[in-house]
């Protein structure tokens, strides 16, 4: 029996610093389909401040509640029309909603609560995206690596996504919580989509892998899983979540509140994996056949401050940031039910 939750676990860049954002697909929020929509007013309605939100998002699986919003009409209902924008990644989404470019957007919490614990940001969370579940973030070796157990990685070459990402993270802490030192540990930035094909001809020793990749790189070159990072200590650990400016935050409680609700709904919807599986050819670009079986991350949308809290304390520990943040002084609390 397949397990109902899988979403996808992602695609974490700490980037702060600029990059453009590539405009994305229109969602209309009227229902129209993920390929379009009616023409958007930016002013507010008897529901909201403002109707028409830019929303930044990655073209990964995890952020399909976002997309079924639009799809399943949630989104209208509260009296939104959302534009997804697509971003290169999750840095530069998160760069684009400090200067207002995006009303909310998604990013991994490594690059967002970096930016809050440096000062180069104001932020304020809105939602909950997801975490991880075991099997969703491997590392993975390729079929002609020496690498075949953790201890097999002190000293190796291993992918990650890049330099200050919850990739490189997870590698750090789940190789220490295995007793594994990491210091003498090449960490090789390479893009998820091309990890497969670099364990398969051995450019490196081993990759962390998220999914769609994690299934392509067991399907496509033979590679098999050395270590789980997202079990024990870091079972559960939430990986990313949509963000605002506090200024867009404070000037537009009611359009933050109708975004809230309808990602919960869309949420709960999602929790039916029908639901979502033959939206993922269409924005995450992956077939069919993968869509189906890839192995998806737990699917969230209240922020839980306890839960939250536990990766900028990890991110301490190795020294991503020098001092704690006040994860709840930051989450937006959604209205009752």
């Amino acid at each position: 029996m397949r397990p109902t939750h899988r979403p996808l676990g992602r695609r974490d860049l700490l980037k702060i610093a600029g990059g453009a954002v590539t405009a994305g697909a229109l969602m209309g929020s009227s229902g129209c389909g993920l390929l379009g929509g009616a023409e958007q007013q930016s002013s507010g309605n008897a529901q909201v401040e403002k109707s028409r939100l830019r929303v930044g998002a990655l073209p990964t699986a995890e952020l399909a509640p976002l997309y079924l919003a639009v799809e399943a009409g949630h989104f209208q209902r509260e009296g939104l029309q959302v534009e997804i924008v697509s971003a290169p990644d999750g840095g530069a989404a998160l760069n684009s909603a400090i200067g207002g470019d995006l009303d909310i957007t998604f990013s991994s919490y490594v690059p967002i609560f970096a930016a809050q614990a440096k000062g180069v940001a104001n932020l304020k969370i809105v939602a909950d995206c997801m975490s991880a579940v075991p099997n969703s973030c491997l590392i993975m070796s390729g079929p002609n690596s020496n690498v075949r157990t953790p201890q097999d990685l002190a000293g190796k070459r291993i992918a990650i996504s890049g330099a200050g990402t919850i990739s490189e993270l997870l590698v750090k802490a789940s190789m220490k919580a295995n007793n594994v030192p990491s210091d003498k540990v090449q960490m090789v930035p390479l893009g998820f989509m091309n990890m497969p094909n670099a364990l398969k001809t051995g450019q490196v020793d081993a990759a962390m892998v998220v999914e769609p990749f994690l299934t392509l790189a067991a399907r496509d070159a033979d590679a098999v899983p050395v270590l789980d990072t997202t079990t024990g200590p870091l079972e559960d650990l939430p990986l990313g979540g949509y963000v605002s400016n506090s200024q867009f935050a404070e000037q537009n409680p009611k359009t933050v509140a109708a975004f809230q609700r309808a990602m919960t709904a869309s949420v709960a919807e999602a929790q039916d994996r029908a639901k979502i599986e033959p939206l993922l050819p269409k924005f995450a670009k992956i077939d069919k056949e993968t869509a189906s079986i890839i192995t998806l991350l737990k699917l969230n949308a209240r922020a839980d401050a306890t839960r939250l809290q536990r990766v900028p304390r990890l991110m301490l520990e190795f020294g991503y940031i020098n001092k704690d943040v006040d994860v709840a002084s930051m989450i937006i609390q959604p209205p009752q039910s």
